[in-house]
């Protein structure tokens, strides 16, 4: 074994794919559904590297490796999340300062257990208390603030493993009640309706009494009339027959306020409107929303869904288009060819990296993340992944600058982001497994480890009972909420895994993820200094 130890130790780039792939082969195994997915990298890692502790030989992935990989990560969560963690930050203020607070009486405990019970240093209780929370940032702080870096690190790296599973347990928790979760975007339904009404209203009245989140994609005025594409200021004559599409309650209800659901479907007549789903590959549409393409006036046509990922969304003017949308357009039968060549139709949608924001973007988010910044008599720095994940956000949000497209397709960030987390998840373990060894060795390791309990458990309990019955929080959510707040991407990685990549726990986990590092960072910095 001491030849392959020293071979892997000499080979960085072999042993950090040869991690990956025996990781996930554990990842992929399950029990009763249960399977770790990603996070089965990290414990493979660490125990390859505490093994090969065992022989003398340091098997550890560079830091740098690490750091890459997790900013890598960030990013793409941040572009994926743009648009939606602007629109909900409005109403999550209170969670973030709930957040804070936990951290803040986390904090406090291991402080009076540590000193007063179990009589442990100062910089034990921080690395401790940066291990139970998972955030090596915060472990540098507390290292650095108590003057003693070495002892923070052995209390980090015993409580650390528990930090990762308590928080998976929390989320499975979640998870558990998330099957009846109200806030599930609702399935999108068509349905063509017979108006009934004698009063003739306007289509844009019905569509602002929905929140315009229904379109109207087809018209028929009597029984035997064409088939044409309504626009927003006509009236709906009695025994017309229009198709509506939306969320499915919605759709219910414009049938309820206008007449009934029609046995006749416009869709099977395609001689005058067809519909057809295309691939948004063109980078100069990307950022723009529904409203900007301006289809109606440029084609007679309207654009009724929008899939992204696995997600169909209605084509509210508002939606912000991405590269790699697939959508779906009704439109004069003879427009169809133009209109494919207009959004361009081409694969290359839904795997180009962008690599113009992919470039700039980290690059600027690492800057950001290196930027000093006071607190106290000292100062710190939010680091690379809380950089990169704020300049994603931002990049997700506006699309675009000018000429240069700031998103990224769905689909490549998706990819992007699962390789970050792949490479961070082996470096991080292969540092943890090397310390594991001295750790046990101090003597103190029940203390560390039932204070690292202690901690982790408050946040984790704490975070579900306030989101859950507080705030009402869905469980999808929280349990990305939970890894967020845990910056734990192996939480993150759990949770998508039993939700086959749910938008939701991406949602929760970006809503919480800048303010838990920074947050962390302060706190442990305060702790380890007193």
């Amino acid at each position: 074994m001491t030849s392959l130890f020293t071979y892997l130790a000499d080979q960085p780039i072999l042993l950090v794919f040869f991690l990956v792939g025996l990781g996930m082969v554990f990842g992929h195994l399950k029990v009763k559904s249960v399977g770790l997915g990603a996070a089965a990298v990290l414990f493979v890692a660490i125990a390859l590297s505490a093994w090969a502790k065992t022989y003398g030989i340091e098997v550890q992935l560079d830091s740098e490796l690490g750091h890459f990989g997790l900013a890598l990560f960030a990013f793409a969560i941040g572009v994926n999340s743009g648009a939606s963690f602007f629109h909900n930050i409005k109403t999550a203020l209170g969670p973030i300062v709930a957040t804070v607070v936990l951290y803040i009486v986390a904090a406090g405990a291991a402080y009076l257990v540590g000193t007063y019970v179990f009589d442990m240093d100062i910089a034990l209780i921080a690395g401790t208390y940066a291990g139970a929370l998972t955030n090596t940032p915060a472990l540098a702080a507390a290292g650095t603030s108590s003057g003693n870096p070495g002892l923070a690190t052995v209390g980090y790296s015993i409580s650390y493993l528990f930090g990762v599973l308590g928080m998976m347990i929390a989320a499975l928790a979640a998870l558990h009640y998330g099957k009846s979760d109200t806030d599930a975007p609702s399935p999108l339904a068509n349905r063509t309706i017979r108006v009934e009404r004698s009063d003739r209203p306007l289509i844009e009245d019905i569509s602002e009494m929905m929140g315009e989140k229904v379109t109207f994609s087809r018209i028929r005025r009597g029984e035997t009339g064409p088939i044409s594409k309504p626009a927003m200021g006509d009236t709906l004559n009695k025994d017309d027959l229009v198709t509506v599409v939306g969320p499915r309650e919605l759709v219910s209800r414009v049938a309820t306020e206008l007449g009934h659901g029609s046995s006749h479907s416009l869709m099977h007549d395609r001689s005058y409107l067809d519909f057809r789903r295309i691939t948004v590959s063109d980078p100069k549409l990307a950022g723009h929303t529904v409203a900007d393409l301006d289809m109606s006036k440029k084609f007679s046509a309207t654009i009724s869904r929008v899939r992204r990922g696995d997600i169909d969304m209605v084509g509210e003017p508002s939606l912000v288009l991405q590269l790699g949308d697939r959508v779906r357009v009704v439109a004069p039968t003879s427009k169809m060819k133009e209109i494919t060549k207009f959004f361009g139709d081409s694969a290359r949608g839904l795997s180009d990296i962008n690599p113009i924001a992919l470039g700039l973007g980290m690059a600027l988010g690492i800057f950001l993340g290196s930027i000093p910044i006071p607190a106290g008599g000292d100062t710190f720095k939010i680091g690379a992944a809380a950089g990169t994940l704020i300049v994603g956000l931002i990049f997700g949000k506006i699309g675009r600058i000018g000429n240069v497209v700031t998103a990224i397709p769905y689909t490549a960030a998706m990819v992007l982001s699962e390789f970050g987390l792949l490479v961070f998840l082996a470096q991080a373990g292969t540092v943890a497994g090397g310390q594991i060894g001295e750790a046990f060795t101090s003597g103190s390791w029940i203390d560390i480890l039932l204070l690292g309990i202690i901690i982790t458990s408050i946040m984790a309990v704490g975070l579900y009972a306030v989101m859950r019955w507080m705030f009402r929080m869905g469980g999808t959510q929280l349990a990305g909420f939970l890894g967020g707040t845990q910056t734990q991407p192996a939480v993150l990685a759990f949770a998508n895994s039993r939700t086959n990549m749910d938008p939701r726990v991406a949602l929760g986990y970006a809503l919480i993820y800048p303010v838990a590092m920074i947050g962390k960072i302060l706190v442990a910095q305060i702790l380890g200094g007193l």
